[in-house]
């Protein structure tokens, strides 16, 4: 069963705080394996990809088929229904569309003594999509990170994708399509990331690596951070409702549900100010567990990591709600926009009833790459903002550093970093002959 807490109760703070600092990720020593798989990528290359893609895909490879053909992704894509083609489509579209309006504007200004200063905002040049692999892999996630990037303007943009025994899910190869992505490399694990990072003879290194993984892929993508750039290292899903007596208990159920049938892991709470709510809720999840497909995985995600917490009003919730820092938060109140002005750390806000996160997770337009475990304290989603990097613009003239120059020597001075004030007092000289 899941947690029951009341705000009421005597032990409550320290209930809610062992909540919040429960373990949910079994992390998995993979440090010392994953360092060793990419210390041999970057000895070997394309050698070193294609033996461990045999040993963990078995998958027999060369250097001329680590990338899909043009021909492949034609074929394949032709597998793809109208329907599903009609609605990534869509999803497409919509996201293209947030995406663009996130683009940040370069700027100039002239200061009173004469000097120019501003910033400019520039793409990286390439970037490395990861997709988990196999007929179950995710083409919503191929969306999320690899339009952004493009909107952004990134030149070259990769996928490495995991085909276990061959098997490629033809609705990745349609959203990579869609999203302009220019190369498809069938590999996947730590070497995938090892040879993004760092290049082979057939995979050119690229300078920012998103997207999700696995343990292995996690760790990978920690030890090359820093030689290439990293969105984040994402934990199990997790969603918080903030529901009133008003909401639809089955409807919020099922909103659970969708997070907790992720993963084992994933965490599912719901905080309301209504007794009555919590258990209608909380009936209607278990009653929903008897014939949800993915009930083994849902059922012990509920079981183990969800929560039910009553409140004494929706401003405690509130409050609550930012102690969590949830990835996803629905605010399935009678007047969601107020509250939502009393949320700050939050990865994603689904404002009223009528707005279920899986809208989210596919077609709504923003991104669903969320920061989880907390990280909403203090980190964003995915945006194009990943995908750019800001270059400051300073320009001197005579006058400007006539005004400026003499308090950057004393400076200078006072760190005893001579050659900082002689680069200065020698323009200032020339000035004054």
């Amino acid at each position: 069963m899941p947690v029951f807490l009341n705000t009421q109760d005597p032990d409550f703070d320290a209930a809610f705080t062992e909540l919040l600092s429960a373990k949910r990720e079994d992390s998995p020593d993979v440090d010392d394996v994953v360092a060793g798989i990419i210390a041999d990528v970057r000895a070997r290359g394309d050698a070193a990809v294609i033996e461990l893609t045999a040993k963990f895909d078995r998958l027999e490879l060369t250097p001329d088929t680590l990338r899909f053909s043009e021909a492949e992704i034609e074929a394949l894509i032709a597998e793809v229904s109208d329907a599903e083609r009609a609605a990534l489509e869509l999803a497409a579209e919509r996201i293209r569309a947030y995406h663009a309006k996130q683009m940040p504007q370069d700027m100039l200004w002239r200061e009173e003594t004469g000097a120019e200063l501003g910033w400019r905002w520039t793409p990286v040049s390439a970037a490395g999509l990861y997709v988990p692999g196999g007929l179950a892999s995710y083409p919503s996630s191929v969306l999320m990170n690899a339009i952004p990037a493009k909107v952004a303007g990134v030149e070259r943009l990769a996928i490495v994708v995991p085909t276990p025994d061959g098997q490629a899910n033809p609705l990745v190869l349609l959203a990579a399509k869609l999203a302009g992505v220019d190369e498809i490399y069938r590999i996947g694990g730590a070497q995938a990331v090892a040879a993004l990072a760092y290049g082979t003879e057939s995979i050119p290194a690229v300078d920012k690596i998103t997207g999700p993984g696995n343990a292995f892929v996690a760790a990978a993508k920690r030890r090359v951070f820093g030689k290439v750039g990293i969105d984040m290292i994402a934990g199990p899903s997790e969603i918080l409702v903030i529901a009133d007596e008003q909401a639809n208990p089955e409807w919020i159920a099922l909103d659970l549900l969708s997070q907790a049938e992720h993963d084992e892991s994933a965490q599912s709470i719901l905080i309301t100010d209504s007794p009555a709510m919590a258990d209608a809720v909380t009936a209607a999840v278990e009653k929903q567990l008897e014939t949800l497909e993915r009930r083994a995985i849902a059922g012990p995600s509920w079981r183990d990591f969800g929560a039910v917490v009553v409140v004494d009003d929706l401003d405690q919730a509130a409050a609550l709600s930012n102690r969590v820092a949830p990835e996803h938060l629905e605010l399935c109140v009678a007047d969601p926009d107020a509250l939502s002005a009393k949320i700050t750390h939050a990865g994603a806000i689904f404002l009223g009833g009528w707005t279920p996160e899986a809208i989210g997770d596919y077609i709504g337009g923003p991104n669903h790459v969320l920061p989880t475990a907390r990280s909403a304290r203090f980190s964003s989603g995915l945006s194009v903002m990943d995908f750019v990097k800001r270059t400051t613009l300073a320009k001197m003239t005579p006058e400007a550093l006539q005004a400026i120059g003499p308090a950057a020597e004393t400076l200078a001075i006072s760190e005893s970093l001579e050659a900082h004030g002689l680069s200065v007092r020698a323009r200032l000289d020339a000035l004054n002959k």
